[in-house]
């Protein structure tokens, strides 16, 4: 019998939307003990039906048609009332970002206690020890210590293994995980994979996990069902739409999914030095408002160069200080000890008052661009401010915004568009844009496609591949994507607690990782297994 069993069902679009349904007839189950991977592009209708099932959609998506049957009862007209009884009781959901589904005002082992006293008639005593039972369960360590921690008080990781406890805290029939790892760091996104996979597989559980990373689906899933706008293309077991898809928009993601072998691009042995750290540290000093804090090294003699044309990655787990080197470097923040030499001139001490050359010289783009560009100002004047703060007249920097939108392929004429109104991934074309319009001599991108789908992000890793090489830029990649490292980086640093564990060529690093860390990142990334390839995927 299916946990789950969604009847063609069917979501309306608001009036005005750029199609009539966000979900289209779409079918398929979900048996006890069986993983469904729904994968699909952002706007496919996902998180929707996601929505649907649990009832948590808004007044202007309603359902039009279709059955929901969770375990043979009909949910889709079912009461508020009989709704909250059947979360975390029968379906239960973990959220993407753990900091933003927890309430920050409540310990952890009181948001997990709540759901027990709502839906259960037991007494305190027997709650506590439940809660303590889960956390352990979740593998989470001193669970008396979690339980009375705030979630600002734990890790990425930890925030999630919350999320997991109090959605299977009640041992529901139905999971429904909402890309749960894409925010984390691949060790810690392999270790919360195998934790869903041993409680769904020691519970029974059905579960629907929505993802857009094909190593994930390579990872933990029994089935696989693609979405594109709305309308289920394909739905099979992995191994067959993994190997052998089927229609043209599953190859396309498939196609889209950066190798773990770097691609080999010689790099001018002649080319100059355009940023070097030498020593480079920061280490944020003792003391707080309330208590002492002991002192933190971010980063510790950090030693790196970045040749015109080459890209350099930085990869490393959350808190690995590859960030930190990148602030310290555009001078964000400021390094504590070493020096920053740009094109021969260390400006690791300059203060800031002299760092106006220096920020036409290096820029940045951000992981966010919806934070890092302002909403109430055109992507236009967001790319001209930079030149006009540097003396260059309105139209040609206007002239030179034009000729930037053509090059990152968006229509000059979305100049006067606000941000809002773009997608996350021409929001990030409009942040590299704005970068380039200061024609610097270094780019650094922090985490720059992490949070963009595997077609979207595929066709900005072209684009920045691409203006390195007619631009002749040095770029300092930040990421903790390995297959993203391979295909973008001539040279890669590995870094663990603030230190650069493994320096080489990717070639080198790929082949053959010597550092015992360096190993275990590899060993830990989703889908290590498999190749994709255009034509499908083998392991």
């Amino acid at each position: 019998m299916s946990v789950l069993d969604v009847r063609d069902l069917t979501i309306a679009l608001p009036p005005g939307a750029d199609r009539p349904e966000a979900v289209s007839r779409v079918s398929f189950a979900i048996a006890r003990g069986e993983i469904l991977c729904l994968v699909g592009e952002s706007g496919s209708g996902k998180s929707v039906i996601a929505q649907s099932v649990m009832g948590l959609l808004p007044k202007n998506l309603p359902v039009v048609g279709g059955e929901i049957l969770l375990d043979d009862e009909a949910i889709r007209r079912a009461p508020e009332a009989r709704l909250r009884a059947l979360r975390a009781t029968r379906m239960s959901m973990i959220f993407q970002e753990p900091m933003t589904a927890l309430n920050p005002v409540m310990r952890c082992g009181e948001q997990i206690d709540e759901v027990l006293h709502e839906h259960t008639a037991q007494a305190a005593a027997a709650r506590r020890a439940r809660t303590l039972a889960i956390l352990r369960e979740v593998r989470l360590p001193e669970p008396e210590r979690i339980a009375n921690s705030y979630p600002h008080q734990l890790s990425g990781g930890q925030r999630q293994r919350i999320m997991i406890a109090m959605a299977l805290v009640l041992e529901p029939a139905l999971l429904i995980a909402d890309e749960p790892t894409t925010a984390l760091d691949v060790t810690t996104q392999a270790q919360i994979l195998k934790l869903i996979a041993e409680l769904q597989a020691q519970h029974g559980t059905g579960v629907l996990f929505i993802t857009h990373d094909f190593g994930v689906v390579a990872e933990i899933a029994h089935r696989v069902a693609v979405l594109r706008r709305g309308e289920l293309v394909e739905l099979g077991a992995r191994d067959d739409v993994l190997r052998r898809p089927r229609h043209e928009y599953t190859r396309m993601l498939i196609a889209s999914v950066p190798s773990m072998r770097p691609h080999e691009r010689p790099v001018d042995p002649a080319a100059p030095v355009i940023l070097a750290t030498r020593g480079l540290s920061k280490t944020y000093a003792a003391g707080g408002w309330l208590r002492k804090r002991a002192a933190v090294a971010a980063a510790t003699d950090v030693s790196l160069e970045v040749k015109r044309g080459q890209t350099l990655g930085i990869v490393g787990e959350s808190g690995s200080g590859k960030s930190t080197v990148a602030r310290c470097i555009v001078r964000l923040v400021d390094p504590s000890a070493g020096e920053i030499v740009l094109d021969g001139e260390d400006i690791a001490s300059r203060p800031a008052r002299r760092l106006r050359d220096f920020r036409r010289r290096v820029q940045i783009v951000f992981q966010d661009p919806y934070r890092s560009l302002n909403p109430r100002r055109t992507v236009g004047e967001a790319v001209i401010e930079g030149p006009l703060n540097f003396g260059v007249p309105r139209p040609d920097a206007l002239d030179r915004a034009r000729r930037l939108f053509e090059l990152v392929q968006l229509d000059p004429a979305s100049l006067d568009r606000y941000p809002h109104e773009f997608s996350g991934g021409q929001r990030q074309r409009v942040s590299i844009a704005r970068a380039l319009a200061m024609e610097p001599e270094l780019l650094v991108a922090d985490e720059p496609v992490s949070a963009l789908d595997v077609s979207v992000q595929a066709q900005v890793l072209r684009l920045l591949a691409d203006i390195r090489e007619r631009l002749s830029l040095a770029m300092l990649f930040i990421t903790h994507d390995l297959r993203v490292a391979a295909q973008v980086c001539d040279a890669v640093a590995v870094m663990s607690q603030g230190r650069v564990v493994e320096y080489g060529s990717a070639r080198d690093v790929f082949a053959n990782p010597r550092h015992d860390y360096t190993r275990q990142l590899f060993a830990a990334a989703p889908g290590r297994g498999w190749v994709f390839e255009p034509g499908g995927s083998h392991p």
